[in-house]
């Protein structure tokens, strides 16, 4: 019910958004410029639209930052200026939100309707420490953050450690249900960073969960399931989109949604196939070459 009543607000944004829309003749913009919506300037045609929600869709799931990278593009290759840029990457979260929710469905009314499960109080607790790191430095930094290649590589030498260590000590042996209040606490605390350009949701949360010595499969799934809450709380709080039309944007959303949910299944089926140790290193490796593929082509 909250994703109807969201896409439904996100349309009507869209509608009011257009300089033909029926909206403005019956005073929507009065009504919405009470919850201080921000007007961009922002113009994207339908195969830029589809172009950024692949990338976003691809990229989303990968131990980079995906909204790092469509950044870089779209200042790049469109010439919009870095806080349109940001407002539109955080935009294009929504359609990899849906994938995480259609394909983890089952979990999340799972945990609707048991409200003292683990699995809600983990999305509850990580939620609320997200919120705590994120929302200052989304209002600090969200101008001039320029960190993002330092974290990345970060990222990715700590996955390799933790791979590393893994080899000596074994796999992760904590499930879901071994998790306590200050791994949740650390967690949610961790994926807060990620409001920042460039700084991976995935790659860190994935890496915390990681050295927690929690299983692969949880891991992953706690990972992508953490993120729907973080997506929904961004989008609350920059609450803006790009002046798209109502096609580009559908567009983009859609391609997102289907590039991010084939992308999680893949990586899903990677990580059945590999063991932990593998999988972080290898995953680690990854992280620092598309860091030097999109650093060389920056």
């Amino acid at each position: 019910m909250t994703s109807y009543y969201l896409i439904n607000y996100l349309y009507i944004i869209i509608l009011n958004h257009s300089e033909n829309s029926p909206c403005n003749e019956i005073g929507l913009s009065c009504i919405l410029s009470n919850i201080c919506f921000k007007s961009l300037s922002l113009m994207i045609d339908a195969a830029q639209a589809i172009f950024l929600g692949i990338l976003q869709g691809i990229t989303e799931w990968l131990p980079i930052s995906s909204e790092g990278q469509n950044m870089l593009v779209m200042i790049g290759w469109l010439n919009i200026s870095p806080q349109e840029a940001f407002s539109c990457s955080i935009f294009l979260h929504l359609g990899t939100m849906f994938a995480v929710l259609i394909r983890f469905k089952d979990e999340f009314i799972n945990a609707l309707k048991n409200t003292g499960s683990q699995m809600t109080r983990i999305l509850i607790i990580s939620t609320i420490c997200t919120a705590i790191t994120g929302i200052p430095l989304y209002l600090l930094f969200r101008e001039g953050f320029q960190g993002g290649m330092p974290a990345t590589l970060l990222i990715g030498a700590l996955l390799i450690l933790t791979g590393l260590l893994l080899r000596l000590k074994g796999s992760g042996a904590r499930s879901i249900q071994d998790m306590n209040a200050l791994d949740m606490v650390i967690l949610g605390l961790a994926q807060g960073f990620s409001i920042l350009p460039g700084v991976s949701r995935s790659g860190t949360t994935l890496t915390v969960l990681l050295m927690r010595n929690l299983k692969q499969d949880d891991s992953l799934a706690i990972s992508f399931m953490i993120s729907v809450p973080a997506v929904m709380g961004a989008l609350i709080l920059d609450h803006s989109l790009g002046q798209m039309s109502l096609a580009s944007a559908f567009l983009a959303l859609l391609a997102s949604f289907g590039a991010g949910y084939l992308t999680m299944d893949l990586l899903i089926a990677y990580a059945k196939k590999v063991n932990f140790s593998g999988f972080c290193i290898t995953m680690g490796l990854l992280t620092l070459f598309l860091a030097y593929i999109f650093k060389a082509a920056g």
